[in-house]
């Protein structure tokens, strides 16, 4: 089984997330653990503040290392001796995929650490086995950005998804490296817009190599070959 643990100061923008979908059923088939972890519990002020003033002035805070340290080193202490793979969400990151989902996936134990105000004290970096971004923009913190890629994660667990590992096998950004084909459904013809007469045809050779065809295409087209 799959343990995660999710530290940020803003635990409860992850409670809708965890409670509905794949995540949650996931979950509930015991394919996974996931704890919340709020940053502000490692701290000993009346105020439990976690931030402080950038050294050479600047604006904004800086996320300060002893609440950091000492929540990593609690989760890591309760987590049974599993190897742990500890994520800090960072604008400096590898930048996430499907392929860092499919790794991810397999790993025993995984630590998000979400960012927030102007970034982490540099120190805290070392507690990281992996900095990772999920694009070249910035989001007020890190919960978003940790949730999409639990959620990128927790789908390719086996029996996840309804369908089986034959679900996800010829996904997006898959072992092809391709765009997803185009599908369609009933009815046959909605509003003018036809199904293609080959999804029609029942001939499973022509059909595979019309999804191919428009696979390659839709991956140009999107410039990602």
């Amino acid at each position: 089984m799959l343990e995660i643990d999710i530290i940020s100061v803003h635990p409860g923008m992850f409670r809708g997330f965890l409670e509905e979908s794949i995540v949650a059923r996931a979950v509930k088939k015991g394919l996974c653990r996931i704890r919340m972890r709020d940053l502000r519990d490692y701290t000993h002020d009346k105020h439990r503040k976690v931030d402080d003033k950038p050294y050479g002035g600047g604006p904004g805070m800086l996320m300060a290392c002893p609440p950091w340290f000492e929540a990593v080193e609690s989760v890591l202490s309760e987590n049974g001796g599993k190897r742990s793979r500890i994520v800090m969400t960072s604008p400096a990151g590898v930048r996430f995929d499907q392929r860092m989902a499919a790794e991810f996936s397999k790993e025993e134990h995984l630590v998000f650490m979400c960012g927030h105000y102007e970034g982490f004290d540099k120190r805290i970096e070392t507690l990281a086995t992996d900095l990772v971004s999920i694009g070249d923009f910035v989001m007020t913190g890190g919960e978003l950005a940790a949730a999409a890629m639990v959620d990128a994660t927790v789908r390719l667990l086996p029996s996840a998804i309804g369908g089986g590992m034959a679900a996800i096998a010829d996904e997006s950004f898959g072992a092809s490296g391709l765009l997803e084909h185009p599908q369609y459904t009933h009815p046959p013809e909605f509003r003018g817009m036809k199904v293609p007469e080959v999804l029609l045809s029942g001939d499973h050779a022509k059909i595979e190599r019309w999804r191919k065809a428009e696979a390659l295409e839709a991956t140009r087209k999107a410039g990602r070959r």
